[in-house]
């Protein structure tokens, strides 16, 4: 199940999965199969990204070039164009950013834009690319493309002869043929090795041997040269500009022509399928060779990156449904969730809108699968994926948040900061206490004492009295947030354009931090990204736990020393 014990570093964040966590689609592309267009426009993008954490997405999963069955490769430098001021806003933000791309220059230009996460299709089978992933501290998706069916044997009619003649002219050649070959042996050996044997497979420092691309071998093309891959740029990441990598050119040209060959195989497969007579035993075809390449691969690729010194921490694995699959695959592949989250590793599922989705539910456009996809993913949930990666992650945050509270019992702490400087200031915080102990899902556990502090970043104003409430809550953090604010409103906060943002109020009421929580958005931010800096509310969680600023440190926060904070406490004024 997803509440298990794996944690994914990405980072300066770190991800438990005590719950499944959403990772929101965004393609900045004119050309996805299912959204295309939509988000081309750099501010649409990161307008759309930022509405997709605000309805609860965990992590923004950033693309500039589509791998639809059928696609073009996009240019390195296009691709970053179209990308990096979509990282760089949303990181800003707070947001967990995911680069989906297979071209190295892009994924270390993203990094430097502030991304967290590097996402390759490709499967880091470029050794250019592992060599940049260990080097940084992000996190790692490795995804297997490729097909996953033994390639069929066609043999051809044959037509008996029984006659004695026919037999002895059979042997004739088989004869003919042996002696063939024995005289060509001296001629096909040369430094004592035969010629056609395979290439040595290419090798990372330390001797790791990296693999070839699972794609298959790529297909004849007549494309014209202008549609090839260029030369791979490295982006600068303070300029929207990017310049020439020769470093990059080779490996990713190879990749993008077996990859795209490999989609182009694939389209192409399900265009072309005839229904015929002939009879099947089964319904779905065997698992177990299936299981062994998908697995078998994202296992050593999984161990490439980690002799070449990618920390166990920092991997995740995708098995890529939709890459060179057929629908029949990729139900095996699903129904084997549990199988690959055995591996260990954090464990993806990616399905959303893929065409075996409507060819299970029935569903032809793809951008109306968003239901059936939910019901794929809950069956892997279940089944032990720990990260699901949407296009609706508003409805499916809904979904969630539904089937959790009722499937998994699970309270978790988190802290919550009261303040008033209107009317009866100390009646207003014991209110928002008890009208917090009424939230479902949620009690409270404890509370400080009530504190008078000085106003702070509007000081022509009243002093204010502040505490913090330490509380159990089985919500989602923004379902949680969303009754802190029915409860403002209820005791008369006004959060209208015209109200000073840091002004008087008769309560306020700020989300601090929760168990095994990290977001980023307008909306919310967790941890909250001023605790660090307010007197007024460090000093009230000493009464709640042992050395508050040494515990926010280590949760990643700032916290400055007692004299360079805002808002100092001057006073108490008696118990909750």
């Amino acid at each position: 199940m997803a509440n298990d014990s794996k944690t994914w570093r990405c980072g300066k964040y770190e991800l438990s999965f005590d719950r499944p966590r959403i990772m929101g689609v965004l393609n900045v592309t004119p050309d996805s199969f299912s959204d295309g267009g939509e988000h081309f426009d750099p501010d649409a993008a990161i307008e759309y990204g930022l509405a997709m954490l605000d309805a609860g997405a965990d992590i923004i999963d950033v693309g500039g070039e589509s791998t639809r069955p059928g696609f073009t490769p996009v240019n390195p430098d296009e691709e970053a164009r179209r990308v990096l001021p979509v990282v760089r806003a949303l990181a800003k933000e707070g947001a967990i950013v995911s680069i989906d791309t297979r071209h190295v220059a892009v994924a270390k230009a993203a990094v430097r834009c502030g991304a967290s996460i590097v996402n390759d299709v490709t499967g880091f089978t470029d050794p250019k690319m592992v060599e940049f992933v260990k080097t940084s501290t992000c996190g790692v998706i490795v995804m297997h493309a490729g097909e996953v069916a033994a390639p069929t044997r066609t043999h051809a009619t044959v037509q008996l002869d029984t006659s004695a003649a026919a037999f002895v002219a059979e042997k004739a050649r088989e004869a003919a043929a042996e002696a063939a070959r024995e005289a060509e042996k001296p001629a096909r050996r040369r430094r004592g090795k035969l010629l056609g044997e395979p290439k040595p497979e290419a090798k990372l420092p330390g001797g790791v041997v990296q693999p070839s691309l699972p794609f298959g071998e790529p297909e004849p093309t007549s494309e014209p040269a202008s549609e090839q891959e260029t030369p791979a740029a490295e982006q600068v990441a303070a300029a929207e500009t990017v310049a020439p990598a020769p470093e990059a050119t080779e490996a990713a040209s190879e990749s993008n022509d077996r990859l795209a060959a490999m989609m182009r195989r694939s389209a192409r497969r399900e265009e072309a399928y005839v229904p015929t007579s002939q009879l099947r035993r089964f319904t779905l075809p065997d698992s177990a060779p299936i299981m062994r390449r998908v697995m078998g691969f994202l296992s050593d690729q999984a161990r490439t990156l980690i002799h070449a010194g990618v920390s166990r921490d920092r991997i995740c694995i995708d098995p890529g449904p939709g890459f060179g699959k057929s629908a029949n695959e990729d139900i095996v592949i699903q129904r084997e969730t549990a199988k690959m989250a055995s591996l260990g590793y954090p464990l993806m599922c990616a399905v959303s809108r893929k065409r075996f989705v409507g060819a299970v539910s029935g569903v032809t456009e793809a951008a109306a699968r968003d239901a059936a996809t939910f019901g794929v993913c809950l069956g892997a949930i279940q089944a032990g994926a720990n990260i699901v990666r949407v296009h609706d992650a508003a409805g499916f945050a809904q979904f969630l948040n539904g089937y959790w509270a009722v499937a998994k019992p699970q309270p978790r702490r988190a802290f919550v900061a009261v303040g008033s400087n209107l009317g009866h200031r100390c009646d207003n915080i014991r209110a928002a206490r008890d009208m917090i102990a009424e939230i479902p899902l949620t009690c409270v556990s404890n509370s400080s004492k009530i504190y008078e502090s000085e106003p702070a970043y509007e000081t022509r104003q009243d002093a204010f009295a502040n505490a913090v409430i330490e509380i159990k809550t089985e919500l989602a953090p923004l379902v949680l947030l969303d009754e802190l604010m029915k409860i403002e409103a209820e005791l008369g906060r006004d959060r209208s354009k015209k109200a000073k943002a840091n002004g008087p109020r008769t309560i306020d009421l700020d989300l601090l931090w929760m168990d095994g929580e990290t977001h980023g958005g307008k909306k919310l931010r967790l941890p909250h990204p001023l605790i660090g800096e307010r007197d007024f509310v460090l000093v009230p969680l000493e009464d709640l736990m042992h050395d508050p600023a040494r515990f926010f440190r280590y949760n990643g926060v700032e916290v400055k020393e007692p004299e360079d904070r805002v808002g100092h406490i001057v006073g108490e004024l008696g118990r909750m």
